[in-house]
C-alpha cells in the first residue's frame, strides 16, 4: 500500500504542474502559442524534415499540424519545399526569422527558470533534469501506445489516472 501512494502523490504533482506550464506559456510572445513553439523546437532540435514526420514527433493528427505549419509559415518562421524525393509532400525548414524566434523562445524560458529556481543549487537543478529526463525516457515514444501491463499494473490502475487539470 505505501507504494500506491507514493503513485498517488506523484499524480497530484503532476496535476499541479500544469500551474508551471501556464505560466511559461505567459511568458510567450502573443502571437507564438504553445503548439508553435513546439513546431519551432522541434524543427530546431531535429532540422528539415516532413509534414508526416512532425505530426509523428507532436504526436497529433496531420490536420494540427498543417494548420501549425501554415500559421509559422505566415510569419516567415519556416519554410516549406517540395521534397525531392517525392514531389507531393513538403520539407519543413526553420527560416533565419525562425530561428531568431526560436532563440527568442528559449532566453525567455530560461529566464524564468533561473528566476523561480534562483535558490536551489546547481546539484538540485541538475538532479531534476536528470529526473525529468529518466522519466520521460522511461515513457518511451507515447505514440507507439500503451505498453504491456506488468503485474503490478492493474493494482495501480485506477490511482495512476490523471485527473482533469485545476
Amino acid at each position: 500500500m505505501a507504494e500506491r501512494a507514493r503513485y498517488e502523490e506523484l499524480v497530484r504533482q503532476f496535476s499541479a504542474f500544469g500551474a508551471v506550464k501556464r505560466e511559461m506559456n505567459r511568458i510567450m510572445p502573443a502571437d507564438c502559442h504553445s503548439g508553435s513553439a513546439a513546431v519551432l523546437t522541434l524543427l530546431g532540435r531535429h532540422g528539415d524534415m516532413r509534414m508526416s514526420r512532425l505530426a509523428e514527433l507532436l504526436s497529433v493528427d496531420i490536420s494540427v499540424t498543417s494548420r501549425h505549419v501554415a500559421y509559422l509559415a505566415e510569419r516567415g518562421w519556416i519554410e516549406r519545399f517540395p521534397d525531392p524525393a517525392d514531389k507531393r509532400s513538403r520539407i519543413l525548414h526553420l527560416t533565419p526569422a525562425g530561428r531568431t524566434q526560436l532563440d527568442e523562445l528559449f532566453r525567455r524560458t530560461t529566464q524564468l527558470l533561473a528566476e523561480r529556481l534562483d535558490d536551489w543549487t546547481d546539484d538540485e537543478v541538475g538532479r531534476l533534469t536528470q529526473l525529468m529526463t529518466r522519466l520521460r525516457d522511461s515513457f518511451g515514444d507515447c505514440r507507439a501506445g500503451p505498453r504491456p501491463a506488468s503485474p503490478a499494473s492493474p493494482a495501480l490502475e485506477q490511482t495512476t489516472r490523471t485527473p482533469a487539470s485545476t
